[in-house]
């Protein structure tokens, strides 16, 4: 079981990982041993809020495959565990992100000034391109 938030646990079923040869340091560690950890995580059939779900989907970017399924690849560790608990940490981590709502925006409106200064630059773009229009010659 993943926990992310008080609320929100992922169920180890839900999670697939596939251990894969890593490159980088080890020596023939790296040529022996499926160090690398390629977690993947199905948001569509997961037990998650649709609210969660949705905004997961937005932040993962292309991470997120066309049928849903989240990948995390982790290979930065020598050892299988620490890439394994880093893919696991990266994956609540996103979630915890996509957990918390967006705040509301708040209806604001221009100042008077903010107003003012909109007017005079529109006037001020309109003399400009005024200049530029071709005049019919004199006759």
């Amino acid at each position: 079981m993943l926990t992310v938030t008080p609320s929100i646990a992922i169920p180890d079923t839900e999670l697939e990982e596939r251990f894969v040869r890593s490159s980088g340091p080890g020596g023939q560690n790296v040529n022996k041993v499926a160090t690398a950890v390629e977690l993947r995580f199905d948001v569509r059939a997961s037990s998650l809020p649709e609210d969660v779900k949705a905004r997961l989907t937005a932040l993962a970017g292309r991470r997120m495959s066309g049928e849903g399924v989240l990948s995390i690849d982790s290979r930065a560790h020598r050892t299988q565990a620490q890439n394994r608990a880093e893919a696991r940490e990266r994956l609540a981590e996103l979630v915890r992100r996509a957990a918390t709502p967006p705040r509301r925006r708040r209806k604001t409106r221009p100042t008077a000034a903010a107003r003012v200064r909109r007017l005079e630059e529109k006037i001020r773009r309109s003399r400009v391109k005024a200049t530029r229009r071709e005049r019919p010659a004199p006759d």
